[in-house]
């Protein structure tokens, strides 16, 4: 059974929709083939295919690019974009192999807004490797927006999923040494690379976006943060464009980040100016925001994007015209 077109956009502002993301990690030993530069806004002179992911997630944004660039559309391009990262076990912060709760259980969240709007989201799912994709089949296959838990696992399995066990060796090893102390203390640009974000303009100017995660390594059972939901991780108006959120969910959460960027965009901001202003309120509310990383990306309907964070470190990753840039993110604390 299709599912309905569950709301358009502006129902959705109306409705006031709201929440925030995560972060996905920039292993030590990923491939650093890529062009690296410092930009603050990227601008081409006409929309054409492009895509752009949140920290250094080559491999990933590479497929999803050459998938645009063979005349895919922008939602299946993503989908299998990020399904290289779910499926890399060394990768320890989304899909298979990645970064447990303090009880040992790897759980994952995904949701994903295609360019009429819809929207699918699953939260704290296990055994389930390609949760992105699922999203998507929550998306178009029921009549809701969000499925959690057990529940989206089994619907999982209805739709042809296989069970995996996400827990791998190495992440058992190292949840078992973190017990020793069980010190929770996420770490900026480490611990909390918790989501891969990933955007995408087709070559019929059509954006989609996506977003996958764990979530933050070791956090309480049942702790949700901004990836799945739309507004705070991710937010796409085809009419405007798309922006996707890592770092500190909780963070994002508040200021219903995505959506706020996508709005200022809406508004008349260029994508950079967006993601500033979107970090801007989240710093300005007190000095907590040095313990902690927010970053965001975006894209408009003319193929211009941005990318802004509160500290050093932060990459975005883009894909256009057959060639793969890792740009350096301007932030926020110079101090």
């Amino acid at each position: 059974m299709n599912r309905r077109k569950f709301i358009q956009n502006t129902a959705i502002t109306g409705a006031g929709i709201a929440t925030g993301v995560s972060a996905i990690s920039c292993k030590e030993g990923e491939s650093k083939t890529s062009e690296t530069k410092k930009t603050t806004i990227t601008s081409i002179s006409k929309p054409n295919y492009i895509s752009i992911s949140t920290w250094n997630t080559e491999s990933a944004n590479t497929a999803s690019g050459e998938l645009l660039a063979k005349g895919k559309s922008a939602l299946d391009a993503i989908i299998d974009g990020v399904a290289v990262e779910e499926a890399n076990e060394e990768n320890t912060t989304v899909g298979i192999g990645a970064t447990p709760d303090r009880e040992g259980n790897v759980t994952l969240d995904a949701c994903v807004m295609s360019p009429d709007g819809d929207y699918g989201a699953v939260l704290a799912v296990e055994n389930i490797v390609h949760v992105a994709a699922l999203a998507r089949k929550v998306m178009e296959e029921t009549p809701h927006v969000i499925m959690a838990s057990k529940g989206a696992e089994e619907f999982a399995y209805s739709q042809g999923f296989k069970k995996e066990k996400l827990l791998t060796p190495a992440s058992e090893k190292a949840w078992k040494e973190w017990l020793k102390t069980s010190n929770y203390q996420p770490a900026i640009n480490v611990e909390n690379h918790d989501t891969i974000g990933m955007l995408a303009m087709d070559t019929s100017g059509e954006i989609a976006g996506v977003c996958t995660t764990s979530g933050l390594g070791y956090k309480m059972k049942g702790r949700v943060g901004d990836s799945p939901i739309i507004g705070a991780g991710l937010f796409v108006d085809d009419e405007v464009g798309a922006a996707v959120a890592t770092g500190m969910g909780e963070e994002v959460l508040k200021t219903v980040g995505s959506f706020l960027v996508v709005e200022l965009m809406r508004n008349g901001m260029s994508p950079q100016k967006a993601c500033e202003e979107a970090i801007h309120r989240i710093v300005k509310k007190g000095d907590r925001y040095k313990d902690f990383q927010v970053a965001y990306i975006a894209m408009n309907k003319k193929g211009e994007t941005g990318s802004y964070a509160i500290h050093e470190g932060f990459t975005m990753m883009k894909y256009q015209d057959g060639k793969s840039e890792n740009i350096n993110s301007d932030y926020f604390n110079k101090a």
